[in-house]
């Protein structure tokens, strides 16, 4: 059964404080997984954890992984201000995209990130728009076909859009080293929210494979290998959650079987993981607002997809703890007897946490715990029907609590109208007083 990092009396004294919905992070739980993945690396000196921003932009929280010395994988211009802001500069960047414009890649290339090409045609584009090839970049592989381990198929690389086939890949280090490339990565994600501790091991033999095979054969200076992301979570309670020390010692098996023979000890190791760093330690709170009892008993929250989207996009699961109201009975700790969608308001069938969940009996003014909304929760977050994105919440580690991102008002929505007299006429009134009732948080400060 999956327990709430958050108890009861905690999640009712921080909700008089701040109106549901809203993400909450466990600051305590963020510190000890990022401690455990340094660790299972430690064999490796030059090991580093590029965060993908993508998961989760929240500068509050990058600002803890930082302190342990991560750096930011960034995707986009804005991930790169990010990154920027909270001094994160030159090879702490990873800058890996896709379809890439030119202004991101000039950001990257002021910044002096790591450039993870994609494509080889990205090499000439790069340098018309951002100028000369760095002395140290990377390239992204896509070997095509299935990816399989013993457990079965992990994912279909063929059918993505990322990364260069193994020729193209052996060229794009030919045009590289002549265009002043000195010291080169290669990368590649071959499956997402893989739970198996064999996925990392297996990824590595392929790479560190391929690693030697690019050095004999284009003379390259292989200086890191990137593991990307894809290390997942047990969304289910019934899954059995990776166990990042034995990820980490399978890698240093396969390292030294390949690497350190081919006399390619120095290779440095980096991760870009975003769901297994936040993904736990993070969770959407919502209240039920309503009750419909049709051809199916439903359960009506104060969020919608707009705060989490995976379930309607993916059919994913999100495991839900009822934790009850703030003056009633602990509802985690009861039996589920009923059986109930879990909705969202929002004008599309598919906007529903939950479909044919049990859960214990629930009523109108319980709380709601919705599981694993560290990564990809808000970050996905959007507005479709006008609706406002929630709030984010910190939950530090002596048990206080800091506002690290205040929920949306009508006014930011309708911040981007070009100022036409019917621009006006709606910001003006989206900035008028509202009522008590409709007010939004309006919590700035941190605590």
């Amino acid at each position: 059964m999956k327990q709430p990092f958050v108890s009861k009396d905690q999640l009712a004294a921080i909700v008089r404080r701040y109106p549901t919905p809203f993400h909450l992070y466990d600051e305590a739980g963020i510190r000890k997984n990022v401690e455990a993945v340094l660790d299972a690396f430690s064999w490796n000196p030059g090991f580093k954890e590029y965060f993908a921003v993508k998961a989760n932009p929240n500068p509050s929280l990058i600002a803890i992984l930082r302190e342990y010395g991560c750096g930011c994988d960034c995707s986009s211009l804005t991930e790169l201000m990010i990154a920027r802001a909270l001094d994160i500069t030159g090879h702490n960047i990873m800058f890996s995209s896709n379809d890439t414009p030119a202004e991101d890649f000039r950001l990257a290339r002021e910044l002096g990130a790591i450039i993870n090409f994609d494509d080889i045609s990205h090499i000439p584009f790069f340098e018309q728009v951002a100028g000369p090839i760095p002395e140290t970049v990377s390239c992204r592989f896509n070997p095509g076909g299935l990816f399989k381990l013993a457990n079965g198929i992990m994912d279909n690389p063929g059918d993505s859009k990322y990364g260069m086939t193994e020729e193209q890949l052996f060229e794009a280090f030919r045009m590289l080293s002549e265009r002043g490339a000195k010291h080169f990565g290669i990368h590649a994600f071959l499956a997402s929210n893989t739970v198996t501790d064999d996925y990392y091991p297996a990824l590595a033999r392929i790479l560190f494979e391929l690693a030697v095979r690019l050095t004999r054969e284009t003379g390259a200076h292989i200086a890191f290998v990137n593991l990307s992301g894809g290390v997942g979570i047990p969304y289910r309670p019934e899954e059995r959650a990776n166990n990042i020390g034995a990820i980490g010692d399978g890698v240093r098996r396969a390292f030294e079987e390949i690497l350190v023979p081919a006399g390619m000890d120095d290779v440095a190791l980096a991760c870009e993981m975003g769901r297994f760093m936040l993904g736990p330690y993070g969770c959407l709170v919502t209240r039920v607002i309503h009750e419909k009892q049709i051809y199916k008993d439903y359960l009506g929250v104060d969020a919608n997809a707009c705060d989490l989207i995976r379930p309607a996009m993916y059919g994913a699961y999100h495991h839900i703890t009822v934790m009850g109201s703030e003056e009633g009975p602990d509802k985690s700790q009861m039996p589920a007897t009923h059986t109930y969608d879990v909705t969202g308001n929002l004008c599309e069938n598919n906007d529903k946490f939950a479909v044919d969940r049990m859960l214990p009996e629930t009523a109108v003014g319980d709380l709601l715990v919705i599981h694993d909304t560290g990564a990809h929760g808000y970050s996905m977050g959007y507005n479709y029907n006008g609706r406002l994105r929630s709030a984010e919440v910190l939950l530090r580690m002596d048990g206080s609590t800091e506002l690290i991102r205040r929920a949306e008002t009508p006014r930011d929505y309708f911040a981007t109208l070009e100022v036409t007299a019917e621009g006006r006429s709606v910001i003006a009134q989206a900035s008028a007083p509202s009522s008590p009732a409709t007010t939004p948080c309006s919590v700035t400060n941190h605590e």
